[in-house]
Order: structure tokens, then C-alpha cells, then sequence
């Protein structure tokens, strides 16, 4: 059987893995926004565990905030990242520095 701490540790993992993302890829924009989300997600995952365990609703309830609160993040990520790409012809971390003014 599944416990709380198998819930647990995925959810480490998954966190771990995008502070990796983000530390091993600071060129890409997207990535670094996929990174992210990958974070809130493992977050997100613990409170369902912790909710289910403790036979509470709130940690559920919490969630649905945290995922309206997630797509917005990545629809104005994204139509920030379409505004630069047109304008710089690239979306390289490194070039943004040129929006200086």
C-alpha cells in the first residue's frame, strides 16, 4: 500500500528536480518556466497527500488556488516570452539584458 511518505518523496523528487532545471539551464526561458511549474505541481502534490492523510479538505481546497494562481503565472510568462521574442528575435536569458531603459 501507498503511504504518506512514498507521497512525500515523489513530491521531493519532482521539487528536486526543477531546482536542477533551474540551476543546470539559465539559457532558455521556457525551460525555466516549465521548471517552475514543475515546482508549484510538487508542492501541490504534497498538500493533496497531507489532506488525504489527515482527512481534511482544506489542503484540497488550497490546491485549486495554487493551480488558478499557476495558469495565470504561465499565460502572462508566455505572452511576455511571444512580446520579447518578437522584439529580440530570440529568447536567450542572456540577451534580455538589452530591455535596460
Amino acid at each position: 500500500m501507498i503511504s504518506l511518505s512514498h507521497y512525500l518523496v515523489l513530491g521531493g523528487i519532482l521539487f528536486a528536480i526543477a531546482v536542477l532545471g533551474i540551476f543546470l539551464n539559465r539559457k532558455n526561458v521556457i525551460i525555466l518556466l516549465m521548471a517552475i511549474e514543475l515546482m508549484l505541481l510538487a508542492v501541490n502534490m504534497n498538500f493533496v497527500a497531507f489532506s488525504h492523510y489527515l482527512g481534511d479538505i482544506h489542503g484540497q481546497i488550497f490546491v485549486f488556488f495554487i493551480l488558478t494562481v499557476a495558469a495565470a503565472e504561465a499565460a502572462i510568462g508566455l505572452a511576455i516570452l511571444v512580446v520579447l521574442f518578437r522584439s529580440l528575435h530570440t529568447i536567450n536569458v542572456d540577451d534580455l539584458d538589452q530591455l535596460k531603459g
